[in-house]
């Protein structure tokens, strides 16, 4: 009778789970359903190289604000499906691989806004893979005995995000690792970084370890029952490598020796993933258009031969242009061109069924933080290139705001960029800086970056929070590349209420894009309108609508910023 009982349990949970996994669509479905995607990057994924055990400040590190759930809103109101979110664990486990609470809490807490939201939501191991030479931090190598000494790491911790989300539906899909190298980190195919650009016996290793990763890490989630165990789960080429080009024969090799792993879930809940940066200049020009797209096509077709006839979809999980991290980049040199590409490239990839995840810009920064969209021209081009020229979404931009910057100093010495491109003093002849309060003596200066090596600073004064430098041109000469606001000590915090540049006329610019240096985190604020209509100002509660200007309105006639209770808010 015992024995019976416990082969009734067994089958009891054997279709138990069973009904709950065939609720889980198809991968190929999935990658359909996603339509334009967008990585929240330099946040989870931000690390120092130790361990870090403030949450918040592991999260602002690399200088993205806090993320808030109201991001992940503005991206489904603008056409996107689908959020990456890009997650370092190695600075929250301890020694014995042991995720930390207040880290596993946070993630899932960002996983929550994008489910939230009705979006698709991809989560990985991110800079625990990559170039770093340092095992303790990118301590996941595609080298077989480098495997075979961290198998145990590894699947410890993918057996704890597993366990941690095995309830989420369809929407959480789970990536294996980000872009893992060989031992030499090489990039564009395994070994490339070995004298003569090839090393057999190198390569060999990494393409037999990156497909050990994906089958334990297909094993090990599976294991964990629940909706695990036909979650569609998403498996990386070597390096994430695409493919593209035609410069070298072993270009194609990641895709060749990728291998779909052993599903106890059978054949439709694997995706594979590659990334793409293709670069739109050539010899210092622009490159001709009909070559971008010829290299598109061929990286394309790459995939359909080598990938998706092992039977499954491919997503572009990140994507961008070559120079996507200069101070500089295509969008800000070549936005025509920039555009073209971005339309072709995301209009070929749903010819093809290849869901796409553009890296970090759209919103970046304290943008975020509003939040807005700081390319708002780009994120409706790659929305309307997926789903047409008729589709409306929202895009709003940081004029949409009246916006504070609330400032936070980790380090002495530590700036927040007030101007951060090239300007020509024989147009300006100063800068106007107001903060929410008085700053005390010693706490904070005005840099500006002169030619050559040239500096002027200026203390901001006590007795007002408001401080106006004049810009000395023969201590700077003709231009200033930037300007900061720099901390004296550490540990400081501030709120920039507005800053302005000033012309020789006496008229003045608003500066309204402003960004971390180095050492702080910077957080945007939408701050109350001066508005002087007395229903606004005296009734708060009142609930009839105002425009920016005060004016009352019956309706809002046209998307924008309106007033309504006291409180802003955004009509479409």
């Amino acid at each position: 009778m015992r024995r019976f009982l416990l082969a009734f349990i067994s089958v009891f949970l054997f279709c138990v789970t069973n009904v709950s996994a065939q609720n889980i669509e198809a991968a190929a479905q999935a990658v359909n359903n996603m339509g334009p995607g967008w990585n929240l990057g330099n946040t989870l994924d931000a690390h120092s190289g130790s361990r870090m055990t403030d949450v918040v400040r592991s999260e602002t590190y690399w200088g993205q604000p806090v993320t808030k759930p109201e991001l992940m809103h503005m991206m489904k109101e603008a056409g996107f499906g689908a959020i990456r979110v890009p997650v370092t664990w190695y600075p929250h486990m301890n020694e014995a691989g042991a995720v930390d609470a207040e880290w596993m809490k946070r993630v899932r807490e960002v996983v929550d806004y994008v489910i939230n939201e009705g979006l698709y939501c991809i989560l990985n191991v991110h800079h625990d893979t990559g170039a770093d030479s340092n095992t303790s931090t990118s301590w996941l190598k595609a080298d077989e005995a480098t495997y075979n000494n961290v198998r145990q790491r590894y699947e410890n911790l993918w057996r704890q995000i597993a366990n941690e989300f095995k309830d989420y539906d369809q929407r959480l899909l789970f990536e294996s690792y980000n872009e893992m190298l060989d031992v030499k980190n090489s990039w564009c195919f395994a070994s490339f970084a070995a004298p003569g650009q090839y090393n057999a016996s190198i390569a060999t290793s990494a393409y037999n370890a990156i497909n050990s990763y994906a089958q334990s890490f297909v094993d090990v989630v599976r294991s964990t029952g629940g909706n695990n165990a036909q979650r569609n789960l998403v498996v990386n080429t070597y390096g994430s490598c695409s493919g593209g080009g035609t410069w070298n024969q072993h270009l194609k090799d990641p895709l060749k020796e990728m291998k779909y792993p052993n599903d106890p879930a059978g054949k439709g809940h694997i995706i594979f993933q590659i990334h793409s940066y293709i670069s739109l200049v050539e010899n210092n020009r622009n490159r001709p258009l009909a070559s971008i797209k010829s290299e598109i096509d061929d990286m394309v077709n790459a995939w359909k031969t080598h990938l998706v006839s092992k039977g499954a979809p491919v997503i572009l999980g990140e994507w961008g242009t070559s120079n996507v991290d200069a101070a500089v980049t295509d969008y800000d040199a070549r936005r025509d061109l920039m555009f073209q590409f971005c339309e072709y490239l995301t209009q070929k990839c749903k010819e093809n069924n290849v869901a796409t995840f553009f890296w970090m810009g759209l919103s970046d920064g304290s943008s975020r933080s509003l939040p807005a969209f700081s390319q708002p021209d780009l994120a409706e081009c790659i929305v309307k290139a997926w789903r047409g020229s008729s589709f409306e979404g929202v895009y709003p931009t940081i004029n949409d705001y009246e916006i504070a910057y609330n400032v936070t100093y980790n380090n002495q010495w530590s700036e927040f960029y007030l101007v951060n491109t090239p300007i020509n003093l024989s147009e300006y002849k100063g800068i106007r800086v107001e903060l929410a309060d008085k700053p005390q003596q010693g706490d904070f200066q005005i840099k500006c970056y002169g030619e050559g090596g040239k500096e002027q600073y200026t203390n901001l004064v006590t007795s007002s929070p408001t401080t106006t430098a004049t810009f000395n041109q023969s201590t700077l000469g003709n231009t200033i590349s930037s300007i900061t606001l720099q901390a004296m000590r550490g540990g400081l915090q501030t709120t920039v209420k507005s800053a302005y540049l000033i012309k020789k006329d006496n008229s003045e610019k608003r500066l309204t894009s402003l960004t971390p240096f180095w050492g702080c985190t910077v957080e945007a604020i939408s701050v109350p309108l001066d508005i002087e209509q007395p229903a606004v100002a005296d009734n708060p509660a009142d609930d009839r609508i105002y425009n920016l200007q005060g004016q009352r309105v019956d309706a809002p006639t046209a998307p924008g910023i309106y007033i309504k209770g006291g409180k802003k808010y955004l009509y479409k």
